[in-house]
């Protein structure tokens, strides 16, 4: 079966619903302090090393969600490494069976080595594969890491594209593109028949360098989510 869909294209739904169950993060003290729910946006902001990546890998691991869609945007090959020998080892139990993790998970590997067209690209690779299950009726997370180097990505087109530099040499269309990227998540009413109900909440990692939350990719995420 195939659908062809412009990624940078939102998919149709019959109607935006309240978020009004929980996203379980599978980590106590997130659960605890930073509630989160199926259909909405979070992000995880932080410095290098401070635990980004294992919060996401958690989550795709551990969360109560039908379906997860995991972007490696930029990161280091290792990390996509360290997922592919992890996950198929773990399991998790749908409808009273047990099945390898593997089978809720589709990954979007794009690492540092690879083209930067690819890299800006992946995001919306992500969020377009999981607005497909969400249309299936299902509940989708999505993790992002990082949207720091996908704004990277952005900046590096832009740059060759001579388009006019704003804050810290990004493009002007930063804060736009991040809202229509976050704008995407939510709990809808899907077309078609039977009636059917699906979610995409979406888990995007930021990387401010040097930790400083004054980047112009940090306070405009956290301007949105």
């Amino acid at each position: 079966m195939l659908q062809v869909w412009p990624v940078r294209q939102p998919r149709p739904v019959t109607e935006k619903l309240p978020a009004n169950y929980p996203l379980l993060t599978g980590q106590r003290v997130l659960d605890s302090l930073f509630p989160c729910v199926q259909g909405g946006t979070t992000a995880i902001p932080g410095a290098f090393g401070c635990g980004k990546t294992v919060i996401s890998q958690a989550l795709s691991k551990y969360s109560n969600s039908d379906v997860i869609v995991y972007v490696g945007c930029g990161e280091r090959g290792n990390e996509m490494a360290e997922v592919l020998r992890d996950f198929p080892e773990l399991n998790v139990e749908i409808d009273g069976v047990t099945e390898s993790i593997m089978k809720r998970t589709a990954l979007v590997a794009n690492t540092s080595n690879m083209p930067v067209a690819a890299r800006e690209a992946s995001i919306y690779t992500g969020i377009t594969l999981s607005e497909y299950f969400r249309d299936m009726g299902y509940n989708v997370s999505m993790m992002a890491d990082s949207t720091s180097r996908w704004a990277e990505a952005l900046r590096e087109i832009s740059g060759r594209l001579a388009e006019m530099p704003a804050d810290s040499g990004y493009p002007a269309y930063l804060g736009a593109r991040l809202a229509s990227f976050y704008e995407r998540a939510g709990r809808t009413k899907c077309l078609g028949n039977p009636d059917r109900e699906g979610s995409v909440s979406i888990v995007g990692a930021v990387s401010p360098p040097g930790g400083d939350f004054s980047d112009p990719v940090t306070s405009a995420t956290l301007g949105i989510v």
